[in-house]
């Protein structure tokens, strides 16, 4: 902006407008150009009374690498209510269900409480008959977002993007082979 308020003074560019521009201030196109995404209104209440009501569920991308416990993927539960995280090491997707039910037993047992519902996107690991028959007999509500809008289940994946950044900080920084991703998102 100094530049431009520059030239603008000493009349150098014969077609620039004769403005009178802001330091530190970004041009409205700026703003624009860079917007990604409309943003959606912060709720500023808590909907759960108790940990456990409502848990936000989604996969931490699929590596192509394999950890040295043999995993390709993970599974990243969030608590709604204490923003609490457990992340579940998979060495497939379609381990996912048993990750889940074992993880859902050993929290009922220590806390003496039930789950009320449970978020997710509607992948094939979450959206399938075991989940269902899981969900109906133990009286979870399931609850699915809209496809293509990952801003309902933002939680969790706000949560995989924490995970994300220093897991890729830690392996660039300490120059440790890939396949120690699990021991970095543990650490994370």
């Amino acid at each position: 902006m100094q530049h431009l308020n520059r030239l603008n003074r000493k009349y150098v560019l014969e077609d620039l407008p004769k403005l009178k521009f802001e330091k530190d201030k970004a041009c409205e196109a700026c703003q624009k150009g860079k917007q990604t995404k409309v943003s959606f209104e912060p709720k500023n209440c808590v909907s759960t009374e108790r940990p456990l009501e409502l848990l936000h569920m989604d996969p931490f991308g699929t590596s192509r690498t394999m950890s040295p416990g043999g995993n390709l993927d993970a599974l990243v539960i969030v608590d709604y209510f204490s923003r609490f995280t457990w992340t579940l090491f998979l060495v497939a997707k379609n381990n996912t269900f048993h990750a889940f039910k074992r993880l859902a037993k050993i929290l009922e047992n220590e806390k003496s409480s039930k789950f009320v519902s449970i978020q997710s996107d509607h992948g094939g690991e979450f959206q399938n008959e075991k989940f269902e028959h899981f969900c109906e007999k133990c009286g979870i509500k399931h609850n699915f977002s809209a496809p293509r809008s990952p801003q309902q289940n933002g939680i969790v994946e706000r949560n995989n993007r924490s995970l994300e950044e220093p897991l890729k900080t830690m392996l660039n920084e300490t120059s440790l082979p890939t396949y120690f991703w699990a021991n970095a998102v543990n650490t994370t």
